[in-house]
């Protein structure tokens, strides 16, 4: 655990162009895609953090040639071309969650036997989805610990495709980490989504990056994806920023009356989470955007007012609106967004208790929260060993004193520079 980080107010709204992360859900798409490719890619703008670390490591386990270049922001990938040779591997997710629901589908295309675990909160995070999935294509999935639980074996060599269902009420990741693999199964993959759908855009991105790489992927309806068995092919890909981290400085430029705008990150990204400047222009900012930019300008202090939204398709960003919300003249209430109580940490929960530590009467609801207008308190924010926790809370010490982080170090989940980064926006 890090050293508690004092957040220093600003002294005037922030006027800032933000250089932002890579995408950490495309840095991890792409280096699956890139696995699977025929000859070596190139991955630019890559994102450097633990998670994408991770999904290296577990791929380098698989017999994957990963080689990264910190400094200049690329990955390159010698791809398997369909074919995962290793005879056995044990892989470590951490609490990666893109790694664990991306990964034991490529583990059975291969011949051998596989292990993957990750840290105790990841053994509880739900992953039966995929064991049934996978189970019905013929691939025997063992839960080591207890049922439809992290660590996992799984024994491949019985993958070969054809017709599956899949559960998207609690993660699109495992729809996301079926299509991936699907190109190097023999009968390629129709794959049904069953139940009521989250994070829809994410899955539209999986089929972009696919794409991208020569996959041949067609969407039939709502809910059935039909990819073709082939062979993903080489590339130079550029990464294109995180909607996800350029959120807090949206939400910055939102709560002190600034200016914030983003490259690279515009109208041609299909990331969900960067409709969270639609809703925060609801809430009274104005929104310049292109193909290639957005910019967002908060009003002047006391003008926002609150929404109501439902944020089934951009949850990552719900904690970013929390504290957006305390500033707002009427209250904001999110719904849709039950299923994130499983993530790094139960998000809904997490959220209001935080901000009732502060003296924000927020209330928690069965698949959201409320949060009215009030005045943040000076305290400390626990961050449960989730990054989002620590970037959203961060920014009330940007306008209100006394706002402590605790554990900030855990922001190197997805954005280790999140701090250093804030701290320009001074200037």
């Amino acid at each position: 655990m890090s050293e508690a980080r004092p957040i220093v107010p600003y002294t005037h709204p922030v006027d800032a162009t933000v250089q932002v992360v890579g995408s950490k859900s495309y840095t991890n798409r792409a280096l699956i895609i890139a696995a699977l490719a025929r000859g070596e890619s190139l991955l630019t703008g890559a994102l450097f953090s633990d998670d994408t670390l991770y999904m290296a490591e577990s791929l380098r386990q698989l017999g994957v040639a990963v080689e990264a270049d910190e400094r200049a922001y690329t990955l390159s990938v010698r791809g398997l071309a369909g074919r995962v040779e290793a005879a056995s591997a044990r892989a470590f997710v951490g609490n990666s969650g893109t790694t664990a629901r991306f990964l034991p589908p490529v583990m059975a295309l291969g011949p051998g036997v596989y292990e993957i675990d990750g840290v105790p909160r990841m053994r509880e995070r739900p992953i039966e989805p995929l064991i049934d999935s996978l189970s019905a294509l013929g691939v025997r999935v063992e839960a080591l610990a207890k049922p439809g639980c992290f660590p996992l074996r799984i024994h491949g060599g019985t993958l070969t495709g054809g017709a599956v269902a899949v559960s998207g009420s609690a993660s699109s990741q495992y729809a996301s980490g079926l299509m991936m693999a699907a190109p190097a199964m023999p009968r390629g993959l129709v794959l049904e989504l069953e139940g009521e759908l989250v994070s829809r855009p994410y899955l539209e991105m999986t089929a972009q990056a696919m794409r991208d790489f020569g996959a041949r992927v067609t969407r039939k309806g709502e809910r059935t994806f039909v990819i073709e068995h082939g062979s993903y092919e080489a590339r130079t890909y550029a990464v294109e920023p995180d909607a996800s981290a350029a959120s807090y400085f949206f939400a910055a430029a939102a709560i002190t009356g600034g200016r914030v705008r983003v490259e690279g990150l515009g109208t041609r990204s299909l990331q969900g989470d960067r409709n969270l400047v639609r809703i925060l222009a609801q809430m009274g900012c104005s929104l310049r955007e292109g193909e290639d930019f957005t910019e967002l300008s908060g009003p002047a202090a006391g003008q926002l007012v609150g929404v109501d939204v439902d944020m089934a398709e951009l949850s990552d960003v719900a904690q970013t609106l929390a504290v957006v919300a305390p500033f707002a003249r009427t209250p904001t209430r999110v719904t849709g967004i039950g299923f994130i109580r499983k993530k790094e940490t139960d998000r809904v929960g997490a959220v209001v208790r935080e901000l009732n530590k502060l003296g924000i009467a927020a209330v928690e609801e069965a698949d959201g929260f409320v949060v009215p207008p009030g005045t943040p308190q000076p305290g400390a924010v626990d961050t449960y060993d989730d990054h989002r926790m620590a970037m959203s809370f961060a920014l009330l010490g940007l306008v209100r004193a006394g706002i402590v982080i605790n554990d900030p170090g855990c922001v190197s989940k997805t954005f280790p520079t999140y701090f250093d980064v804030l701290e320009t926006l001074r200037r």
